[in-house]
Parts: structure tokens; C-alpha cells; sequence
């Protein structure tokens, strides 16, 4: 826009100065070509009264001297006699010695002839001739200062156009450096209003719009953290259900499970309620102790329903840029698909491997395998909300990775979380 304000001034100055200059300069060499008519007239009609009264020989060095002070050919035509100059008796000439004066364009110039009537022999003809190069003095200068000086003002008008433009272009440039900090969540991201009276309006209608998506968005922050509250009811009272159980082993596993609830919830709560300003510590977590954690929970299910859970493990701490929960709540979702789109005894596995840029967790089943576009939200091949897919899809790319999910040669899905360090 800077680019283009700067080139329409460019091209509006340049076509005044042409449209001022062009005339002006063609005035300035009718000026000059005046100007050296009225000199050379002038010098004739300073020896008219001799020419009309003197005696030829006296008449004769009068000529003589005029035409060595003024540089320029005067002829004198007396009846039967040519003074001054030599020259021929032009149409011009002829003309004149009938008794009228004139101006006429030659091919050697400008030629000025005066007839001079009173002389007892007869009319006389006084001739002289404007050269170009006289009738052009001075006109190839002024021409230059002329273009010099339309040169200089369009240079002072970019000049000025460009520091215009830069005044205009910046506060649009802030405005799109505050649209893009607030797609990438920086919601505290608000715009100055300078520039224009319609780009302060426009910077007043983003920061209102900013305002807007905060607001919004802490609402429902808000109505989550209230949803995942009410949970916690029917967790207590699911507890005090484990609790009263006969058998010891089944109710601690029922009350392990509950506290395992109870602990998303909470961490769902916090979530919901953290803070997006970018003030809050980058999320991160060891991926090696959150999959054996999970792994070993959802073993106990696997071994109810038949289910070979073969579970590979790289060893020593795996540091993820994501929270422990997300990751928890993403490999619990992928366990929860097998569990639900897989029949009884259908052997799966959990793999976590080391990479340059992470770790690398796959899930893999012998089920029927996963049909394709799941991992759209809301996108379901069973009896289920289609979130699970999608929640693992954010949390791998919450951690700098992404989510595949593939078909074994062999049959069965599998899901492979790239995750990246913090």
C-alpha cells in the first residue's frame, strides 16, 4: 500500500509538472525570440532619421559601425546603391520599398525590414536578420533550471508522499500484528489507535472484539468448571459404594478407579480455569511415567476381557512439553477406543519409544481395524461421543507433534502419538 500510495503521487506530480513545464517552457523561448526582435528593431529604427536625410557616404560608415557594435547583418538598400551588410534584395525587401514594414520567418531567420520614406532619390529599405541562435539565447538554460527545479519538487513531493504513507501504512501494519497474536491465543494482544480517524476505528473495534473473545471465553472456561464440579457427587457417592464392598481386592480397585476420576475431574477444573495470557508455565510432563501408569490401570481391564496387553516401555524419564492429565486423559481415550470398537480377547499393545524430537507412542490392535476420517471431532464409528480421537489429536499437537493413525499389515488400527519436547 506504501509502495503504491508513493507511485500514485509519483505519477499525479510528474503529470502536473509536465502539464506547467511543457507551456512554460515554450513561453520562454517565445519570450527570447521577442526579445531579440525588439533588440534588433530598435537598432534599426536608430538610424532610420540618417538613412532618411544623410548623405551615402556618411550614411555608409553610420552602418558600418552599427553593424560592428550589434553582431548582426544590416543592409541598407538605397535607389542604385546597398549599404552595410552585403545581401540581395529579398521578396521581403522588394515589398518594403513599395512603403511597408514587416517581420517574416527565413530559412536563416528572423528578417526585419523597415521602409524609409523622405529621401530625394527615393525610398530606402533598411534590412536585418535574427539568426536562430540569437532569437535562442539564453533558452536552453532556462530550460534547464525550469526541469531542474520540476525534478526537485516531484522528488519533494515522493519524499513527502512516502512519509504520508508510512504514517497511514503503520498503524494497519499493528493492526495485523494484533490480529495475528490474537489467532495464536495472544488474547491480551491490543491495538494502539493512531493513524486515521477510520483506522483508530477499526483498531477500537479489534481491541472491543479481543475484549469480547476474553469475555467469552472465560464464560465458558467457567460453565466447564461448573459441569466438571457437579462430578463430584456421584464420585463420592461411587466411593462410598467401592468402600462398602465384601471383597477387599474388588473395592480397592473400584476406589483406585474413583480416585483416578477424581483426579481428571480436577484436573479438568484446572484446566478450564488456567490462565491463557501466556503468564502460565509451559506444560510438560515424563511420557514414560504417565503410559506405565496408565498401562498398568487399564491392564487389569484387559486382563477381565481376555485381552494380551504387551506393553514396551523405553527406559528412564521421557520430559514431553504437555501436562501430565493431557497426556493421561489422551492415552486413556486410545485404551477407551480398544476397549470399545474391539471384540473381547483381541490382543493390543502400548508402545513408547524414544525419537530426535521426543517420544513416539503407539497403540496398536488385531481388531477390525478403524475406518477412515475419526479423527475429526464429533466423528464416530461406534455408539460414542467421537471426542476421544480428537482429544489425543490436541494433545499431541498441545506438545509440538501430531497424531496418525494407520492400518497394520497384519489387520488393526494403529495410533501413533508424536509427541515433542518441552
Amino acid at each position: 500500500m506504501r509502495s503504491r500510495l508513493t507511485l500514485l503521487v509519483l505519477a499525479t506530480t510528474s503529470l502536473m509538472m509536465i502539464a506547467f513545464l511543457v507551456p512554460l517552457a515554450l513561453l520562454v523561448r517565445q519570450v527570447a525570440q521577442d526579445r531579440a526582435t525588439v533588440r534588433a528593431t530598435a537598432d534599426i529604427q536608430s538610424i532610420v532619421t540618417q538613412v532618411g536625410s544623410a548623405d551615402p557616404a556618411d550614411l555608409r560608415l553610420t552602418v558600418d559601425q552599427l553593424v560592428a557594435t550589434t553582431g548582426r547583418p544590416i543592409t541598407v538598400f538605397l535607389p542604385g546603391e546597398t549599404l552595410g551588410t552585403a545581401s540581395s534584395r529579398t521578396p521581403a525587401v522588394q515589398l518594403a520599398a513599395l512603403g511597408q514594414s514587416l517581420t517574416v520567418e527565413s530559412g536563416s531567420g528572423r528578417e526585419i525590414v523597415v521602409a524609409v520614406q523622405g529621401r530625394a532619390d527615393g525610398p530606402a529599405v533598411i534590412r536585418t536578420v535574427v539568426s536562430p541562435a540569437e532569437a535562442g539565447a539564453g533558452v536552453t538554460r532556462s530550460w534547464v533550471i525550469l526541469f531542474g527545479l520540476g525534478a526537485l519538487l516531484v522528488a519533494l513531493g515522493v519524499l513527502v508522499a512516502d512519509r504520508l504513507a508510512r504514517t497511514i501504512v503503520r498503524p494497519i501494519t499493528d493492526l495485523s500484528d494484533v490480529s495475528h497474536r490474537l489467532a495464536n491465543a495472544e488474547l491480551t494482544a491490543r491495538a494502539a489507535p493512531e493513524g486515521p480517524q477510520e483506522v483508530r476505528e477499526v483498531a477500537g473495534a479489534l481491541n472491543h472484539l479481543a475484549g469480547r473473545i476474553q469475555e467469552l471465553l472465560r464464560a465458558e472456561r467457567e460453565q466447564v468448571a461448573d459441569l466438571s464440579h457437579r462430578l463430584r457427587t456421584p464420585l463420592t457417592a461411587l466411593r462410598l459404594e467401592a468402600e462398602g464392598l465384601r471383597d477387599q481386592d474388588e473395592s480397592a480397585r473400584l476406589s483406585a478407579a474413583a480416585d483416578a476420576l477424581e483426579r481428571a475431574v480436577s484436573g479438568l477444573i484446572q484446566q478450564a480455569r488456567r490462565r491463557t495470557d501466556g503468564d502460565a508455565e509451559p506444560a510438560q510432563c515424563d511420557a514414560a511415567a504417565v503410559v506405565a501408569d496408565r498401562a498398568a490401570f487399564w491392564e487389569v481391564l484387559a486382563e477381565d476381557t481376555g485381552r494380551e496387553l504387551t506393553v514396551g516401555l523405553v527406559p528412564g524419564p521421557q520430559p514431553v512439553a504437555v501436562s501430565a492429565d493431557e497426556l493421561a486423559a489422551a492415552i486413556d481415550a486410545l485404551l477407551g477406543n480398544v476397549f470399545a470398537h474391539t471384540p473381547d480377547e483381541t490382543p493390543f499393545s502400548v508402545r513408547l519409544e524414544e525419537a530426535a524430537s521426543g517420544a513416539v507412542l503407539t497403540i496398536a490392535d488385531r481388531g477390525p481395524g478403524m475406518p477412515a476420517g475419526l479423527i475429526k471431532r464429533g466423528v464416530s464409528g461406534g455408539d460414542s461421543t467421537g471426542l476421544g480421537l480428537d482429544i489425543a489429536r490436541r494433545a499431541a499437537q498441545a506438545s509440538g507433534g501430531h497424531l496418525e493413525i494407520t492400518t497394520a499389515a497384519e489387520g488393526g488400527s494403529v495410533v501413533t502419538m508424536k509427541l515433542g519436547r518441552p
